[in-house]
């Protein structure tokens, strides 16, 4: 098993840190306390929480059928 990230991986990872980072702090206090208490760190809160909008069903689209 290879540990090391390519270039493209990083960027990745990066890219995925930041928007959890921007998720966070979009969030109310109270939310973030919410979180906190349920899940115990911020890590496992921004996982959940991304998890919750990897696995949600697609949002139905809005445009009348036909259109």
């Amino acid at each position: 098993m290879n540990d090391d990230f390519t270039e493209s991986q990083a960027s990745v990872l990066i890219g995925t840190a930041e928007k959890m980072i921007g998720i966070w702090n979009r969030l109310s206090a109270e939310k973030q306390a919410a979180l906190l208490a349920r899940f115990g760190t911020q890590e496992n809160a921004l996982a959940a929480l991304v998890t919750t909008q990897l696995v949600a069903p697609a949002k139905p689209d809005s445009t009348p059928p036909g259109k």
